[in-house]
């Protein structure tokens, strides 16, 4: 019987470089098939929209499109990583703020709990540009 000790930075490192890994395969395939349409003969950039609050490291999605895109038409291709920083809407006095580095979002105006949030999730590609 195997027990799994969860400590949070290596179990989080560990799920978050396999997802990143999937979500880099995605860039790269999406890209790849507008390219083609395009009849582009490589692809020069990629132009993401990432929220902080996927977790996704642009450092790790770096790596893994270095690798998976060698010998395709995004070989050598820049990606360019524009953050979008997490927003919240309090339910209860619709003040929005940026919430804070804790797990508890208390709204700073009227310190009810239950704020939705509004910006921080987004992950898209904004632009391919290809030769």
């Amino acid at each position: 019987m195997r027990t799994w000790c969860f400590i949070a930075g290596v179990f989080c490192g560990i799920i978050a470089a396999v997802h990143e890994l999937s979500v880099t395969q995605s860039i790269l395939d999406i890209a790849q098939r507008h390219a083609e349409q395009a009849g582009a003969r490589r692809i020069t950039a990629i132009n993401l929209v990432i929220g902080e609050l996927t977790g996704f490291v642009d450092d790790s999605i770096q790596f893994y499109f270095d690798f998976m895109s060698k010998g395709t038409l995004a070989q050598g291709a820049q990606l360019n990583f524009e953050r979008i920083a997490a927003r919240v809407l309090c339910h209860a006095c619709g003040a929005e703020y940026v919430p804070p580095n804790s797990r508890l979002w208390a709204c700073p105006e009227c310190d009810e709990l239950g704020s939705e949030i509004i910006a921080g999730r987004e992950f898209s590609i904004a632009s391919i540009e290809i030769e």
